[in-house]
């Protein structure tokens, strides 16, 4: 059926002047559009999803949750009451500290346009007390030190080793690797601060692919870091960023490389270019969508990774992010742990309109990353083939046998891969029905948290709604 309005109407904002204006989603042949019309501007119609699973068939009911504490009134609406506000149906999850806004790199896309903003680092007091907001808030959280380039911050070790002290169990680095590469001695220093995973910004597995979305070959580098994290049993989680024309035709690749990466690596975890920040100022016409990135890890694994191994999410809302983990067998293969119409039969079977609960979802997703991403307790070894790629041959060396219980678990537990992805909004797509379950927030120096997508959220011309002044609307 063509041009099918879906039920229901949302909200959105305008890509000009991010005034939020009425939106709805309609259905052209295989596609779903988000179609929306400013006053002063003009309409937008922006693809949000193509190609099957169906569009309605990924979407889960919840039982919202609230905030445990709500630090800013709802006055004009979502999404410019942030902080959070009582209009929020979900509590926080993984929380980011943007600890600089420096960065050893100018990549031409960056969400947090790093080096663009040259104000002063925070301190350790005022990191502290971001630390501090976040328990009075409900917290402790996941944490993600975040930036620009945390790295580049001597005193990192030092404000992973508070956040630890001070009752977070969890942190990860954000991090581009470069430093980690040129200086094993610091990875050694931030594993004994007590931090549980490095988070990587890892594109493919050419040098031309960084050329164009990092602006350098570092390739090496990334691989160097990964080297040392393993030496010193850090959990690492590879994070490319989709950019259309660039690297789509290497997923297959990406997840070769991280199978010979395991136990070190822990995840993939993708995530389609959005056009917040800085990034090239063409008109966003070319959309990478949930489906395509499902359809592309399906065909470029030659069907090892099927569409149907990957999930909805069930913390947020179900069209922002898919996750599937799966097991590396003593063969070679990966095994998923369930299927997304296993899922849906076993759903239907129980009853068909039976909600989620948003806070126990959360709780789950939350202890599955902490559990996850950070290296097992009895992996710190190199991995599977190092460096060097040896490929999945070791891992068909191994031994490990699967028919003993104990052997099987301890296969789990080191030599799971998650592989997941998540469709950040943009001006274009913001959807508010969305952004008011996001999991994913910010504190801003003014001591708000809010959602990542609102964060940063950018007009065409580069203006932000919070990030420094904000736009007035």
């Amino acid at each position: 059926m063509r041009n099918r309005i879906l039920p229901g109407t949302t909200e959105s904002v305008c890509p000009e002047c991010l005034k939020r204006i009425p939106a709805e989603k309609i259905i052209d042949g295989g596609r779903v559009y988000l179609v929306k019309s400013c006053p002063e501007h003009g309409e937008y119609r922006v693809l949000i999803w193509e190609g099957g699973p169906a569009y309605e068939s990924w979407a889960t009911t919840k039982i919202p949750s609230s905030p445990a504490v709500c630090r800013t009134e709802v006055q004009r609406g979502c999404p410019y009451d942030c902080g959070l506000c009582p209009d929020h149906r979900q509590e926080t999850c993984c929380v980011l500290l943007e600890i600089t806004q420096r960065c050893n790199l100018c990549c031409p896309v960056c969400f947090a346009s790093a080096n663009n903003n040259f104000s002063a680092d925070p301190d350790l007091a005022e990191i502290e007390s971001w630390y501090r907001l976040l328990l009075e808030g409900g917290g402790p959280y996941n944490i993600q030190l975040s930036g620009g380039e945390p790295a580049l911050r001597d005193d990192l070790p030092a404000i992973i080793r508070m956040g630890r002290e001070l009752g977070f169990d969890f942190i990860q680095l954000n991090t581009n690797g470069v430093r980690l590469a040129l200086e094993p001695g610091f990875v050694k220093e931030l594993k004994e601060a007590g931090l549980s995973c490095v988070f990587l910004q890892f594109d493919g597995t050419t040098d031309e692919i960084y050329r164009q979305i990092r602006g350098a070959a570092v390739l090496d580098l990334k691989k160097l870091a990964i080297a040392g994290c393993a030496r010193e049993g850090i959990g690492v989680v590879l994070v490319p960023t989709l950019v259309p024309g660039v690297n789509m035709d290497n997923l297959g690749e990406i997840i070769r490389f991280a199978i010979t990466q395991m136990p070190t690596v822990r995840g993939v975890h993708f995530q389609p270019v959005s056009y917040f920040g800085r990034y090239p100022k063409a008109p966003p016409v070319r959309r990478i969508t949930i489906p395509e990135v499902l359809r592309a890890l399906e065909s470029q694994t030659a069907g090892q990774l099927k569409s149907d191994n990957f999930l909805p999410a069930s913390a947020e809302n179900a069209y922002c992010s898919f996750h599937g983990n799966f097991i590396l067998m003593p063969g070679g293969e990966l095994k998923p742990w369930s299927s997304f119409e296993t899922i849906r039969t076993s759903q239907a079977g129980q009853s068909c309109c039976k909600p989620l609960m948003a806070a126990e979802e959360l709780k789950k997703g939350r202890e599955f990353v902490a559990r996850q991403w950070a290296a097992p307790q009895n992996a710190n070894r190199p991995a599977l083939g190092g460096c060097s790629s040896q490929g999945v041959e070791d891992g068909r060396q191994s031994g490990i046998n699967t028919s003993s219980l104990d052997q099987f678990l301890e296969r789990i537990s080191e030599y799971t891969l998650a592989i997941s992805g998540m469709a950040f909004q943009d001006a274009w797509t913001l959807d508010l029905e969305r952004l008011r379950e996001c999991k994913i927030h910010v504190v801003s120096p003014d001591k708000r948290i809010i959602p990542f997508c609102a964060y940063n959220l950018t007009t065409r011309n580069g203006k932000s709604l919070y990030r420094g002044l904000g736009v007035r609307v």
